[in-house]
């Protein structure tokens, strides 16, 4: 969503580096200089030991000649330790090159040939698996794994000379050591070997003494692990060498959700995610359909309990790729997030929809197959590159006809362009902090700075979208960030400014302002409606979608919103989980349903009519700022009148 479609860029440590592949490392090193130090000091020299390796191995024309099999390395391993180069210093995505990678043998192997020199045996599926595993999970643990290795070398200098291959081995090492669980000696006798092979004996003599140094520690249970002491900025720095996150989020998660629900939130960051995948109605394919494949396929699935056309899988997904249903467009691989956005704006025959930020275009495909070949969605977008994408995947889903690319940049299209509707969605660019499950180098390429950029930007982007909106239309604003800033804040401050729109709410039969939290196995998403007495204006929809499992929360968003106490929501918790009644913060009504990998449901809040405004209940519960807001809007309402 608020990602940026990057192809994959070779890269081989014998290649000088451009200077802006080493942003990866400045969202950790933006908190605490000190913290971050072995991160900084290894992607500061990312690119110096590049050449360093060059000069070691001589020149290579990219012509060079393939040179003999080598069977002895580990096929996954040598894939992994390319990927991991590519990914930090050509600033591919990791969620890209694992989407190009399933099924994808001989071109993985095609990139450790032109990077590494030689050649392995070929991928099968279960190599395939693990890449995908090492990759991200070396990704996800970076710091923690850094930290390890400073540890076990005892000397910044080594660390900080290492080669940019040597480091990436001896972090898919530590990883399948650590964290993977793999037969340890059986791990430091294939990197051993993979260093020897692609730098040189005395590389494959640093990597035996590193990790067999950290075998006998884990066996020892006496792993050097930071200590949670000091003050807070201490401690702040502990947690994120624990967790594998950058300091300056660690200290926002603790400011705004408390130390315990931050450790939950990481610890979910650092979980493999699961996946949907939406069956193509636009071609005539339902879910019925879909689950008929995946059996005939033995890929396990599970039925969404929220949308009638997902279908959940946790394995399975190189089966689906081989079995070409992607490429047939019989399904697509959407979040039900995703489609819950698409689900609240309800796109029917005939309705003319304009989506502001629409490539890469998964939900302008999902409206365009429930428009039945009837109407039009207007896909806004200044990259011209992904609107292309996006027009060859509606193509392929057959739902082309319905869809009208247009290639600008929102600010300037709104106010120059006489093109209106009665459905906008705002879909805006933001931080990604709610899917870093998903995004595991995300978390690394972001800082504090990129923030306050942001918010300036979806500011810009809801006052252009609301000159899109007609009279008495809706606006649907999402993000995929759990930051107050980039959702509470941003519809506060866009309300502030425009008047003439107001919250509205999920439900258009009930007259009562409520709040809706609806939670997926990929985390609850929060809509903030406000209702009553503004028939002539347009109205607003707020969607915040947030990637934290209830489950692994345990502890329900409203009340942590609200700022109750821990009896409190472990009170709200247990009521929950046994489908009864509580009331909260006027809260009347919590329905608990119960899916196989989490918890699901669907909360009501039912607020007297008016008697305060959500949002700013939301935001402290303040007196006078809920009397302000009452009273500007129905001095509005009479006006209006």
């Amino acid at each position: 969503m608020a990602h940026t479609l990057c192809l994959g860029v070779t890269l081989s440590t014998r290649t000088p580096l451009p200077p802006s592949s080493s942003s990866s490392s400045s969202s950790s090193s933006s908190s605490s200089r000190s913290s971050s130090r072995p991160l900084k000091l290894a992607e500061r020299n990312l690119r110096s030991n590049a050449s360093d390796t060059a000069r070691r191995r001589g020149p290579v024309s990219p012509s060079h000649k393939t040179q003999k099999l080598n069977s002895e390395v580990s096929p996954h391993r040598a894939v992994s330790a390319v990927r991991l180069m590519r990914i930090e210093l050509g600033g591919a995505f990791a969620d890209l090159l694992n989407d190009r990678g399933k099924g994808s043998g001989d071109n993985e192997m095609g990139y450790v040939e032109r990077t590494l020199g030689f050649r392995t045996r070929e991928l099968d599926d279960r190599d395939l698996r693990l890449v995908t595993d090492v990759v991200g999970g070396t990704i996800r643990w970076r710091r923690f794994l850094d930290h390890l290795i400073v540890s076990l070398c005892h000397d910044q200098s080594m660390f900080r000379s290492m080669e940019p291959l040597l480091l990436q081995i001896l972090r898919i090492g530590m990883y399948e050591i650590v964290k993977l669980d793999m037969p340890p000696y059986a791990v430091v006798d294939e990197n051993v070997r993979l260093a020897k092979v692609a730098l040189r004996p005395g590389a494959g003599n640093m990597v035996n003494g590193i990790l067999r140094k950290l075998v006998r520690l884990k066996e020892s249970d006496a792993l050097p692990l930071p200590k949670l002491e000091g003050d807070d900025r201490a401690q702040a720095r502990a947690l994120a060498t624990l967790y594998s996150h950058p300091v300056w989020m660690v200290r926002r998660w603790t400011k705004y959700f408390g130390r315990e629900e931050a450790i939950k939130l990481m610890v979910w960051n650092n979980s493999e995610p699961s996946y949907s995948l939406r069956a193509n109605t636009g071609k005539g394919v339902t879910r019925a359909d879909l689950v008929k494949q995946l059996d005939m396929l033995e890929v396990p699935y599970e039925c969404s309990l929220n949308m009638e056309d997902f279908v959940r899988i946790k394995t399975g997904m190189q089966i689906i790729i081989q079995a070409g249903l992607l490429k047939e467009g019989t399904c697509a691989v959407q979040d039900e997030s995703a489609g819950l956005v698409v689900s609240l704006l309800d796109p029917q025959p005939s309705n003319c929809i304009i989506d502001c930020c629409a490539a890469p275009g998964g939900k302008t495909l999902y409206m365009a197959s429930r428009l039945s070949g009837q109407g039009m969605i207007s896909a806004i977008d200044v990259n011209s590159g992904r609107l292309r994408i996006l027009q060859e995947t509606a193509k392929v889903h057959q739902v082309d006809g319905v869809i009208t690319t247009v290639h600008a940049d929102l600010r300037g299209f709104a106010g120059n362009n006489s093109l209106r509707a009665n459905k906008v969605l705002l879909d805006a660019p933001c931080s990604g902090l709610g899917v870093l499950s998903k995004r595991a180098d995300l978390r690394w390429n972001k800082n504090l700075e990129d923030l306050e950029e942001l918010k300036e930007l979806q500011n810009e982007l809801l006052d252009a979208a609301s000159r899109l909106v007609k009279p008495g239309g809706v606006l649907v604003y999402s993000t995929c960030s759990i930051d107050p800033e980039e959702n509470e804040e941003r519809v506060t401050a866009f309300l502030l400014r425009h008047p003439e729109f107001c919250i509205d709410p999920a439900d258009n039969s009930s007259s009562s302002s409520f709040i809706v939290v609806l939670a997926t196995s990929y985390g609850p998403i929060f809509l903030m409606s406000l209702g009553g007495g503004w028939t002539r204006s347009c109205k607003i929809h707020l969607f915040k979608m947030v990637a934290i499992s209830l489950l692994e929360l345990g502890s329900t968003p409203i009340t942590a919103l609200l700022g109750n106490r821990r009896k409190k929501q472990e009170e709200a918790r247990q009521k929950v989980m046994t489908g009864s009644y509580l009331s909260i913060a006027r809260l009347t009504k919590i329905a608990y349903v119960e899916s196989v990998e989490h918890v699901a449901w669907f909360a009501s809040v039912i607020w007297s009519r008016l008697g305060s405004t959500p949002i700013t209940a939301l935001l402290g519960n303040r007196r006078k700022k809920q009397e302000e807001a009452r009273q500007k809007r129905n001095d509005h309402c009479k006006r209006s009148k």
